[in-house]
């Protein structure tokens, strides 16, 4: 569909003879640019938005572990605390 709209074809006119309307078939042209770098529209590559993905799992598991830690420093801060005894 791509190929067809770039070699002149209108996405109106393959949505009537093809089954994906016309929204659909543009998007997949500016999709297809962006994936090239040919777009200036912005836009995420289909390779960005996996790294985004990577980059937001990553994120979460930290963050995650972030917490892990901080409530074991805790845990072993309150059980090192003396309890009531006295060197003197």
């Amino acid at each position: 569909m791509v190929e067809l709209v770039r070699s002149g074809r209108t996405p109106q006119d393959l949505a009537l003879e093809f089954e994906p309307n016309a929204q659909s078939i543009a998007h997949w042209v500016r999709q297809a640019d962006r994936e090239a770098g040919a777009s200036k529209g912005g836009g995420t590559t289909s390779a960005e938005r996996e790294e985004l993905s990577r980059f937001r799992r990553e994120n979460h598991r930290l963050r995650q572990e972030r917490d892990i830690l901080a409530k074991a420093a805790a845990w072993f801060a309150r059980d090192k605390t003396p309890s009531g005894s006295s060197n003197s």
